[in-house]
């Protein structure tokens, strides 16, 4: 099976921040864009940010490995070099974590490094790269 790009949309409050976010911090380009909505290259997927006029800021949790992971998240499985890279990055740009980079799952099948942010729009987004990418849907 050849994996195809996945398409993602969420809401987004300001245009403006999202791209400045978008592609500065993270180093997406910028795909097609309205006055309500813009693509971005999400590590090679589309990810869609649709203006809204008010953001839904309850994110509810759930408890993982120790950590209170919001349930309405998105994100990306990188590589552990891409993955290190991505946070050392963040971290020297003083970047909020909301779950600091950490390893997950520690000497179990599954074991990952992981971490959340958040966007300037309250979407949180996950980064994460597997020890053994062989392990992604075992458990």
């Amino acid at each position: 099976m050849i994996l195809r790009p996945f398409h993602l949309a969420f809401p987004i409050t300001n245009i403006d921040k999202t791209i400045k976010w978008y592609t500065l911090i993270l180093g997406c380009t910028i795909g097609r864009q309205d006055k309500k909505w813009i693509d971005f290259n999400f590590f090679g997927h589309q990810i869609s940010g649709h203006l809204i006029d008010e953001n839904d800021s309850k994110n509810h949790t759930n408890h993982v490995d120790g950590h209170n992971v919001p349930a309405r998240h998105f994100g990306i499985i990188l590589t552990l070099d891409e993955w290190k890279s991505l946070s050392k990055k963040l971290t020297s740009n003083n970047i909020d974590f909301i779950i600091k980079p950490n390893i997950r799952f520690k000497g179990q099948k599954g074991e990952q490094s992981t971490f959340f942010i958040e966007d300037p729009n309250g979407n949180i987004l996950e980064f994460k790269a597997f020890k053994n990418d062989n392990m992604i849907f075992k458990y």
